[in-house]
Parts: structure tokens; C-alpha cells; sequence
């Protein structure tokens, strides 16, 4: 090249490398200085900072979420992306599935915290997560409708152990027995629960109803009866015990009446424990156990589709007829997934997993939207720590140092990286 046309390139070059400089070099070479001064930016602290990011609990919790998010998140993502890739890949509607598992790419971040804030929700009522846990837990153990029922004032109930309430005398047949409740507000009823009703006599079998016995309104109603406005309590267990066996036991109707057999004659009745046992309200997902696998759930649900596209793009591109010489061969659908397809999707695969580790050792957003104030600490990751080391507690020596311990960690996988593009150049 002559002189003119280095010129000339050096030109064309300045601008961008004006700005790499002013954008990139300046700040890291800024931060690695300010990473050896202490608070005030006065003094020399040497590696004062940077032995903070082993001895400070903060940082240490950070950087061992870093490490499950690095190993789980890009792992998780990208073997989802890769199954979604392959199953759709010869089906009429692959195009619309990934499309739906795409469309997630598109929220920014903040958008994504927010609605999985709402996602994981404590309350069954608000939060998706847990209407569904608590809808397959209730299909196999039915939570109670009276958690917080037991015996008013001059009730023939006493309490028993394990939570239990038992009548203090014997009951008789033909005698009909009253088992008052208060302590359930009448608008978490059950939706069958009827106008409660007085429990004909029937000879030879013990009858009752039980009962809701509150009513609104300052004097109004009758203490141990049932009155027209008060409910009876659908689905109630009633268990009738003798020198302490289960004789009988039934179910009270939609207005509270039951009706047990002859056996139950002489016994005590007894409402046992598992109907005021507390209803099933779900996992505490944002809970200090829980918040990390939570929010790296989270992360996965957007960045699964990001994967999927590219091995999707890199799967089109496999010879055909390797596919079908393996099936000729006697191999089956698994063994060609595993023995052939895998491996030519190594580099597809390894440039996916790598983008993603680059990208999960930066998160933030949905560290900072997701986690609740008291779980925070608990969910903190290196570059939320910097954050709050350098705005929330003003120091930003250490912010600095963390900022430099970053860099360090995302070069050993950039220069990875590099050096496989290249390899793959020489090919």
C-alpha cells in the first residue's frame, strides 16, 4: 500500500476509533485506576478493594449466584433451544412455535422483571405460578375451607389434640346435636355452602348440623341455632369416636345437616384437625431459597428462544443424506439426535453457550426488578453489587474493582471465543 492509501485509511478509521476510545478504552482504563483509590478518591488503597471481593459477605453471595447463573442459565437455554429446533423441525406449524418462543426477545428486560414480579406472586389469586402449583397440590390433597373456624361461646365443642374439636358429652340417636363454628368470614364460605338448617331426628341415627353460628348486625340472631341468614359448613367431616376408635364418620351437606348411623350412638363427635388445617397457599418463589432458580427461570424463558433460532438457522445447513445414511445403518431416532446431529451442531452450540455465559455474567435488570427488597440480598449478583456498592453505599473503589473483576471473567471466555472463529476461518 502506498502512504496516500494508508492516509486514507487512516481516516476512514479515526471516527470509529474516536469513539471505541472515548466509549471503551477511557472507562476501563478509568475504572481500573479508580479500583486502587480508596472512598474519597484521594488516597491509595492498593488491592485494599479488590481483597473486598473475597472477604465482603455481599460480594461473596454475588459472585456464587454469578457462578449458578453462568453454569445453569446458558446450559438450560441452550439445550431447550436445541430440543425446540429439532422437534419442529418437520412439523407444518414449526414456524408459528417458534415464533411464540421467539416473541420474548422483544420485551426489554425491565418488562420481563415486571411481569415475572407478577408471575411469582405469593397470592394464588395474582400470581400464575402459584394458581398452578396450588391447583395440582389441591387436586391430590384438598386444602380446608375453615382454616380458622373453631367453637363460640357456650358451644358443646371443646378442643382436642392435634387441632381437633370434640363434643364434651356422648351423643344419641334420635336426639339431634348442634355443632356451632365461628371464625370464617362469610366471604370465604365455600361456594356450596347453603342456608344452614336444623337437622331432622331420625330413630336410630345420630343427626346434627353444623353450623356458621354469626350474623351480622349487633343483636340480631340466636346463639346455638341456626338462623336464615347464617350458612352451614358444606363438606365438614364429622367423625363419631368411641374409647377412642372412629365408629362412623360423614360429610355435612351444602346446609351443614349430617346424618351418621346407628354405631355412632354413644360416642363423642369430633371435627378433626384436617378441617381447619391452613389452605395450601404455594411456594414462596421469591423467598431467599427460592429467588435465584426463580429469576434464572425467568431469564430462560426469554433467551430459550434466542437459541433455539440459531440452532434452528445451523440445523438447516446438516447434510441430509448423513441423516439418513445413520437410519439406514439400523439407528434410531435417539442415536441419530446423539451420534450425528449433536456433533455437527458442536459449533453452533458452542457460540450459542458462550454468548449467553457473556450475557448472564452482565445481568441486572431482572435481579433488580424481580427480587424483593427483603430477598435482595440473597438473589445479588456482581453487577447489581456494583451497583449498590457504587450509588446506594457511595463506595466506588470497590464498584471499580468489581467492575475490573468482570472484565477479567467475560476475557478468558471472549478470548475463547475468538480463537474458535478463527479456527473456524482456517477451515
Amino acid at each position: 500500500m502506498t502512504g496516500t492509501r494508508r492516509t486514507v485509511a487512516a481516516l476512514f478509521l479515526l471516527p470509529a476509533l474516536v469513539l471505541l476510545g472515548a466509549l471503551v478504552v477511557y472507562p476501563i482504563g478509568y475504572s481500573v485506576v479508580r479500583s486502587f483509590y480508596d472512598q474519597s478518591g484521594d488516597g491509595f488503597a492498593g488491592l485494599d478493594n479488590y481483597k473486598a471481593l473475597f472477604t465482603d459477605d455481599g460480594i461473596r453471595t454475588a459472585l456464587k449466584n454469578n457462578v449458578l447463573w453462568v453454569v445453569f442459565a446458558p446450559t438450560v437455554a441452550t439445550a431447550l433451544g436445541l430440543i425446540f429446533a429439532v422437534l419442529t423441525e418437520r412439523i407444518r406449524w414449526g414456524t408459528a412455535f417458534k415464533l411464540v418462543v421467539f416473541m420474548p426477545m422483544a420485551i426489554s428486560m425491565l418488562a420481563a422483571g415486571i411481569i415475572f414480579r407478577l408471575v411469582y406472586d405469593q397470592d394464588p389469586d395474582k400470581g400464575v405460578a402459584n394458581a398452578v402449583w396450588v391447583g395440582v397440590h389441591d387436586t391430590f390433597a384438598q386444602s380446608s375451607a375453615f382454616p380458622k373456624a373453631h367453637p363460640g361461646r357456650q358451644s358443646p365443642l371443646e378442643a382436642a389434640q392435634g387441632g381437633a374439636f370434640l363434643t364434651r358429652e356422648p351423643v344419641r340417636a334420635g336426639d339431634p346435636v348442634s355443632l356451632p363454628l365461628v371464625g370464617v368470614p362469610p366471604d370465604q364460605m365455600p361456594g356450596s355452602a347453603e342456608k344452614a338448617a336444623p337437622a331432622p331426628a331420625e330413630p336410630g341415627k345420630v343427626t346434627g348440623t353444623t353450623w356458621q353460628d354469626f350474623t351480622r348486625g349487633e343483636g340480631v340472631g340466636t346463639l346455638g341455632a341456626p338462623d336464615p341468614s347464617e350458612l352451614g359448613y358444606a363438606g365438614m367431616r364429622i367423625e363419631a369416636v368411641k374409647d377412642g376408635k372412629v365408629v362412623a364418620s360423614t360429610t355435612a351437606a351444602g346446609d351443614g345437616t349430617f346424618t351418621l348411623p346407628e354405631a355412632a350412638d354413644g360416642a363423642q363427635l369430633r371435627l378433626p384437625a384436617s378441617n381447619f388445617k391452613e389452605a395450601y397457599n404455594g411456594l414462596d418463589w421469591l423467598g431467599p431459597s427460592l429467588v435465584t432458580p426463580a429469576i434464572i427461570g425467568s431469564y430462560i424463558w426469554m433467551w430459550a428462544g434466542f437459541a433455539m433460532v440459531l440452532i434452528a438457522a445451523g440445523l438447516a445447513s446438516v447434510p441430509r443424506e448423513l441423516l439418513e445414511a445413520a437410519r439406514v445403518d439400523g439407528a434410531n431416532e435417539w442415536q441419530v439426535f446423539r451420534r450425528v446431529t449433536v456433533p455437527l451442531l458442536a459449533p453452533v452450540l458452542a457460540v450459542v453457550t458462550v454468548t449467553l455465559m457473556i450475557n448472564v455474567l452482565k445481568v441486572f435488570d431482572l435481579v433488580f426488578i424481580i427480587a424483593p427488597g427483603s430477598s435482595q440480598d440473597d438473589a445479588n449478583v456482581l453487577a447489581l453489587e456494583l451497583y449498590r456498592k457504587g450509588f446506594s453505599e457511595d463506595q466506588p473503589g470497590i464498584a471499580s474493582a468489581i467492575a475490573v473483576f468482570l472484565l477479567l471473567l467475560v476475557i478468558p471466555v471472549m478470548w475463547f471465543n475468538v480463537r474458535r472463529l478463527r479456527r473456524e476461518v482456517r477451515r
